[in-house]
């Protein structure tokens, strides 16, 4: 699957929009099958990559059940290997209620990496419209036509500014 996610702004964490406040965040490895009502308005049929044997994983403010986004990887080859990264719905474009969301959740992949002893590596496929984006905003590189990849530099930056562990 191609990635098709605007990174709005690499911040310290989650900004809320209206007040501008830095908010703490928590992520979870999901465990159930998405049911089809949990992905109501959301891009994606996430119960896709779920089955194709992908991980997901949930954004969330601390204290708070809401899911701001996700991404699904799995580990291969020495990377994480990105399959969707999707922000909510009420977090989409401009008007979002938090911002952020996309860069954490590549921030996220970072962590699973170095978990993993790929040493943050991540890896996706995206569409041609946003590869000089992603090199922009991501510090990826393109390894051939579309693949990108985060190495082990980029990864600290995405690591420095969302993970607090």
């Amino acid at each position: 699957m191609q990635i098709d996610i605007l990174i709005d702004e690499l911040t310290d964490c989650l900004v809320e929009r209206s007040t501008g406040d830095i908010v703490e965040t928590d992520y979870i490895e999901r465990e159930k099958a998405i049911k089809k009502k949990e992905y109501t308005g959301w891009k994606f049929d996430w119960s896709i990559t779920q089955r194709a044997g992908y991980t997901i994983y949930e954004l969330f403010v601390s204290g708070d059940d809401t899911v701001q986004g996700r991404i699904s990887l799995k580990i291969d080859g020495g990377v994480a290997n990105v399959d969707i990264v999707e922000t909510a719905p009420h977090n989409y474009s401009h008007n979002g209620k938090y911002q952020g969301v996309g860069g954490h959740l590549f921030a996220i992949a970072c962590q699973i990496s170095l978990e993993a002893g790929c040493d943050g590596v991540v890896a996706f496929d995206s569409k041609s419209d946003l590869v000089e984006y992603y090199k922009q905003e991501l510090k990826a590189v393109e390894i051939y036509p579309r693949r990108m990849v985060i190495f082990e530099d980029a990864a600290k930056i995405l690591l420095d500014k969302y993970i607090r562990k």
